[in-house]
């Protein structure tokens, strides 16, 4: 018995069902851009093609979601 009447309670945590995606990391969901960081290009990101692994069409450098 605590002295007071002041007890401790246990509060759940609880844990929610996020999409993870390739890697581990967070699912950015469907829709969206892809940017690229070097230039400012965008194109619609196509689902199942990560974005990483898209070039920039005008430099080159990979492309980055947004």
């Amino acid at each position: 018995m605590v002295p007071g009447g002041q007890g401790k309670g246990l509060g759940g945590m609880g844990r929610g069902s996020g999409g993870k995606g390739k890697g581990g990391g967070p699912g950015m969901g469907q829709g969206g851009e892809c940017i690229c960081p070097k230039c400012g290009e965008r194109q619609p990101h196509v689902r199942g093609n990560p974005c990483f692994d898209i070039k920039c069409p005008k430099c080159g450098s990979s492309m980055t979601r947004a």
